[in-house]
């Protein structure tokens, strides 16, 4: 049985849920959201909740109930709040600029790299080596942080690229670590 699924969810006030058939659109004060969903799938709204239920007890049912209740949750944390990550650079001479509709990297390549910024997505450069991206689709804005951490993915050498803020990297010897070992 589904325990995420069967969770309600809590609309704040001000947020405007409108669902016609398999569509879902969230309205608040950041922004509107809508979201095509599993036809075996519904999702109504009682009482100031959203309550999402599936026609059958069958596996695939059973995960996309859990499934539709996070992406609808997420829809509306996300019109509410926003959705925020952030990418830190570290190397020497790895800075971030901002531009128009974008960033500017300069990420150890000879030449910048320009990344433009998705619809909804704004991104913003804090000192010169922190990028934060920020939006209220949850999905858009994770896979726009791993759009610019591919740029430039971390070395485990020298822990020089992109990284995001929370992420460690573990740094491998090298060939210095690898003939101290064999003594």
């Amino acid at each position: 049985m589904s325990r995420i699924g069967l969770a309600p969810i809590s609309v704040p006030s001000g947020v405007k849920v409108k669902i016609e058939g398999n569509t879902i659109t969230v309205e608040g004060s950041k922004g509107k959201l809508s979201r095509s969903l599993h036809p075996d799938i519904s999702v109504k709204l009682e009482g100031g909740n959203l309550i999402v239920t599936r026609h059958s007890d069958d596996g695939p049912h059973r995960a996309l109930h859990g499934l539709t209740r996070t992406l609808v949750a997420n829809m509306v944390e996300g019109v509410t709040k926003g959705f925020e990550k952030v990418l830190e650079l570290s190397g020497v001479g790895y800075r971030a600029q901002k531009g128009d509709g974008g960033i500017t990297l300069q990420i150890g390549f000879c030449h910048p790299v320009a990344f433009a910024a998705p619809p909804g997505i704004s991104l913003a450069v804090e000192g010169n080596n922190k990028i934060i991206v920020t939006g209220i689709d949850r999905e858009l804005v994770g896979q726009t942080a791993a759009r610019i951490r591919a740029l430039r993915p971390t070395d485990s050498y020298k822990g020089k690229g992109v990284k995001y803020a929370n992420e460690r990297v573990r740094l491998k010897p090298g060939k210095a670590g690898k003939a101290a070992f064999k003594k």
